[in-house]
């Protein structure tokens, strides 16, 4: 339910954008999210689908790219995406640390025309 109101953002954000651009329509979105941000990437596409009805953001392609967490080693720095149920490191076999990989969560690009 808490990506109602971060989507109401993106349509806001991208059709601010095609009117400061004089533009007719956006005609693609492309957000960067993480697996671990806590948005769930099928809620913001309903949303999106529902909340874009009657503004520049109508019939916009919404790309989502996923980013998978990833750990990193303390003892060697390599930095890894877990296997499941391990957590160690595949070059030394220390146990990796959470990184903030996996939590991105942004617009990474609008297209207009």
């Amino acid at each position: 339910m808490h990506e109602l109101p971060i989507t109401q953002q993106i349509v806001k954000m991208a059709t601010e954008r095609g009117l400061e651009a004089g533009a007719s329509k956006v005609e693609r979105i492309r957000l960067v999210v993480g697996e671990r941000s806590g948005y769930i990437s099928e809620s913001i596409q309903m949303y999106f689908d529902i909340i874009s009805e009657g503004t520049l953001c109508e019939g916009a392609l919404l790309e989502i790219e996923a980013v998978r967490p990833k750990l990193k080693c303390p003892a060697c720095g390599t930095i890894f995406v877990r296997k499941p149920m391990r957590f160690d490191c595949p070059a030394c076999g220390t146990d990796g640390e959470p990184t903030d990989i996996g939590r991105e969560f942004y617009i990474d690009s609008i297209e207009i025309s």
